[in-house]
């Protein structure tokens, strides 16, 4: 009986399993460089697609202009109020037919105005009226409580609205809190958009 013979070693390296084991690990390899490539990628279209969405322009306050659509079932409305680049939703309403500016704000339990807007419509608390305490980024500050008989944001109209007026000092911009907001039938951040519904 022959003794067996001794394998010898291919030139190129080891045997079948190590070539295979070198295929494996190459295509292994290719295929994490495949996913990392699409990864960045994607990051750098979604990246590109932010920077190509148009903005709408700014109005000439210095506010954006909030665009109001009908939608849905009869009579429902929608307003959509864009971001401006300070991050804040700022919109134009009407009180007893009268303009004002907001900056929508939906930590405010209250529409909250300032003392000169509040004045346009005939609000003038006296030092008294002043008995509500009202957090605010600057501290604690006494506010006068009121209510107004309607508001309307874009043909948005809320009735018998809560309120507070606060001093100049204390309120730069008038704030369109949950008074009015809870009011409607949705609110929401969409699309870097506030939206407003009834």
């Amino acid at each position: 009986m022959a003794p067996f013979a001794a394998r010898r070693p291919s030139r190129f390296g080891g045997g079948r399993g190590e070539i295979a084991g070198l295929i494996g690990c190459g295509v292994m390899r290719n295929l994490m460089i495949f996913a990392a490539l699409m990864v960045v990628l994607g990051t750098v279209m979604a990246q590109m697609a932010d920077k190509m969405t148009p903005t709408p322009a700014l109005a000439s306050a210095g506010t954006r202009t909030a665009s109001t659509e009908t939608v849905g079932q009869a009579g429902s409305r929608s307003l959509s109020i864009p971001r401006d680049p300070r991050g804040h939703f700022l919109t134009e309403g009407r009180i007893d037919g009268q303009r004002i500016g907001f900056m929508v704000d939906t930590g405010a339990s209250v529409v909250a105005l300032n003392e000169t807007s509040a004045a346009r419509f005939g609000l003038r608390p006296s030092r008294g009226d002043y008995n509500a305490s009202v957090a605010t980024a600057n501290g604690t500050i006494k506010a006068a409580r009121t209510r107004i008989a309607m508001v309307d944001i874009g043909g948005l109209v809320v009735r018998d609205v809560d309120a507070m007026v606060l001093p100049d000092a204390a309120l730069s911009e008038n704030l369109l809190g949950l008074s009015f907001l809870s009011k409607l039938k949705r609110f929401e951040y969409a699309n870097g958009q506030m939206v407003l519904e009834q």
